[in-house]
C-alpha cells in the first residue's frame, strides 16, 4: 500500500492539537504542500503564516518556544536549510523547545529538480548540539514518531519525503524514538535504512535470500541519538554492514553509522546513498532507479561485494 508522508504528517498535526492546546503551527507560505493547512482550519488561532521567510519562522518559533508553546515549524527541507543559522543559534545553542518537519525531502519533489531536492539536512542538522533528527519510514511511523517528538522537550528536526510512502508498518506496531526497529532478524549481512529505503531495504533482503544470504534489516528512524546498542548487536552478526539512504552519504545514516563502528566495532560499510545533487525526472522512482536507490541496482552493489 502507498501512502502519503504530508497527508499523514498534516493529520497527525490536528490530532495532536486536540489533545495538546500548547503546539502551534508555523508556515512559510507552503501550507498546501506540507498540509499544515489541516490545522490551520481546525486552530485558525493557533496557525501563524511568515510568508516566505524560513529565517523569519524559525526566530517566531524561538520566540513562542520562551513563551511556553510548542511551536511546529514547517517548510520544504531544502529552504528550511536557508534557516541553518537561525536554527543553529537560536534553536539548538539555547535548546529551545522547537520542532522542525522538513517536508519534501530527499528526491520525492522529483519535479522540481535539484533545487528543490534536500540531500544535505540529516549531515546539516545532525551536527547541532542538543538537536535530535528523526526521519519515518512510512506514513504510521510519522505519525508515531510526531507524537513523540512533540511529547519530548528539545529541538528535533524530523525529515518526511512527499508522498510515496510504501507500508512498512501495520497499525498498531510499536515505535518508539530513540529506538531503531528490527524488521528482520539475519546472519552475513546487515542493512540499515531509513526513510523510504527501510521499505527497499525489506525487499533487497528477500533478493538475497535467493542467494542464501540471510541479512538483517533496521529501521534507524531515529539517527540522533543513534541507537548503538541496536546496531552494535546486529552488527556483531554480520560481515558487511549496508546502509541505505536517500541522502548524502556524506555525514547522513551511513556515516553515523560509520562512526560508531570504526570506534567499536569494526566492520566493513558500504554507504548506498548519493553524492549528487539531483535533477528533475517525471517520475520519482525513476529518479531513484537513475540515482541506483531501487531494490534491484541495491542489490546488484551489494552483491559485487559479498561475491
Amino acid at each position: 500500500m502507498i501512502e502519503s508522508f504530508r497527508e499523514a504528517f498534516g493529520r497527525a498535526l490536528v490530532e495532536i492539537g486536540e489533545r495538546i492546546e500548547e503546539v502551534v503551527v508555523i508556515d512559510a507560505d507552503v501550507k498546501g504542500s506540507t498540509k499544515t493547512l489541516y490545522f490551520e482550519k481546525a486552530f485558525p488561532n493557533r496557525f501563524i503564516q511568515v510568508g516566505i521567510s524560513e529565517q523569519d519562522m524559525i526566530g517566531t518559533a524561538a520566540g513562542l518556544a520562551i513563551a511556553g508553546k510548542i511551536p511546529v515549524a514547517s517548510a520544504f527541507a531544502v529552504f528550511l536549510m536557508r534557516a541553518w543559522e537561525q536554527i543553529r543559534n537560536t534553536v539548538a545553542r539555547d535548546n529551545l523547545n522547537v520542532k522542525i518537519v522538513g517536508t519534501h525531502s530527499g528526491f520525492s519533489d522529483h519535479l522540481d529538480g535539484s533545487s528543490h531536492q534536500c540531500l544535505e539536512d540529516i549531515a546539516l542538522m545532525r551536527v547541532l548540539p542538543n538537536m535530535k533528527v528523526v526521519v519515518p519510514a512510512d506514513a504510521y511511523a510519522t505519525k508515531a514518531l510526531l507524537g513523540q517528538i512533540i511529547e519530548t522537550h528539545g529541538p528535533v528536526y524530523m525529515r518526511i519525503g512527499r508522498d510515496y510512502a510504501p507500508r512498512v508498518y501495520e497499525d498498531g506496531a510499536e515505535i518508539k524514538l530513540g529506538k531503531a526497529n528490527v524488521l528482520r532478524k539475519g546472519n552475513e549481512i546487515l542493512l540499515v535504512a531509513t526513510g523510504t529505503l527501510v521499505h527497499t531495504a525489506l525487499n533487497v533482503a528477500k533478493m538475497l535470500e535467493k542467494l542464501n544470504f540471510d541479512a538483517s534489516v533496521i529501521d534507524m528512524h531515529t539517527i540522533k541519538p543513534l541507537d548503538e546498542k541496536t546496531l552494535l548487536h546486529y552488527a556483531k552478526r554480520a560481515e558487511v554492514v549496508v546502509t541505505l539512504e536517500e541522502h548524502s552519504i556524506y555525514g547522513g545514516l551511513g556515516g553515523a553509522v560509520a562512526e560508531v563502528l570504526s570506534e567499536k566495532l569494526p566492520r566493513r560499510v558500504i554507504r548506498i546513498g548519493t553524492v549528487e545533487f539531483g535533477q528533475s525526472g517525471r517520475d520519482y522512482l525513476a529518479l531513484l532507479d537513475r540515482y541506483g536507490l531501487t531494490p534491484d541496482k541495491i542489490y546488484q552493489k551489494i552483491v559485487q561485494v559479498v561475491m
